[in-house]
């Protein structure tokens, strides 16, 4: 998967980050400057995640401005009691709000990795008249837009990615929603509720019910 080199001013990964990342499929580094990444060129990461609750505004406008030099996707970190008074002018390549569910946390990385690298691999899913724009977040069926919440859309991206793939409630839970969610499965059944009433018609489903084990997506015919 990717590795991350994570940034703060301390050393240390914010509390809870470095699980999720694990949790993601993804390694990290920890480190305090930039120039760490110099000592280490046999392992490059594919992203750099500043931890803005450690860091002053100017380093993280500096920081940020290194990683543009280096062309590094840059991502930064912030609190969700903190988004209020986040300066989009920081310019990063994408914002993670913290906590962050594994699944969402993948998504940044490789938004952030295919606006300064290109995209890596395919960034529109189909699947018969349903089309997934991964860039755009945009979905469209039988060429009519349909508009998704975030997590909505994040659990048609993970099932259509994985057709036939049979995923249990609490996995479903723990990829969008984060490990540390403390809201029940129930959650998950009333999502794919609302989203397959938006993306499927008589004659036209394509999320599946495994009856007291939870979602597949179909397979293609």
């Amino acid at each position: 998967m990717y590795h991350l080199f994570v940034l703060t001013s301390h050393g240390g990964a914010p509390s809870g980050l470095a699980d999720t990342i694990d949790r993601a499929g993804m390694t990290c580094q920890i480190g305090v400057e930039l120039e760490q990444l110099d000592d280490n060129v046999n392992t490059p990461p594919d992203a750099v995640l500043l931890d803005l609750s450690s860091l002053e505004p100017l380093d993280a406008r500096h920081l940020v401005e290194e990683c543009h030099k280096r062309k590094l996707p840059v991502l930064i970190s912030v609190p969700r009691d903190a988004m209020a008074d986040y300066d989009s002018s920081l310019n990063s390549d994408e914002v993670v709000v913290s906590p962050v569910s594994e699944a969402e946390l993948t998504t940044r990385v490789k938004i952030a990795m295919s606006r300064v690298n290109g995209p890596a691999g395919p960034t529109l899913l189909r699947v018969g008249d349903l089309s997934i724009d991964l860039e755009r977040y945009e979905v469209n069926v039988a060429g009519r837009r349909v508009a998704l919440t975030y997590k909505e859309f994040q659990l048609l991206v993970l099932l259509a990615s994985n057709p036939g793939r049979v995923y249990t409630r609490e996995a479903l839970l723990s990829q969008i929603w984060g490990y540390d969610y403390l809201g029940g499965t129930r959650t998950v059944d009333v999502h794919v509720r609302r989203l397959r009433s938006k993306v499927e018609a008589p004659g036209r489903s394509f999320v599946e019910t495994i009856w007291n084990v939870g979602y597949r997506f179909k397979e293609p015919a």
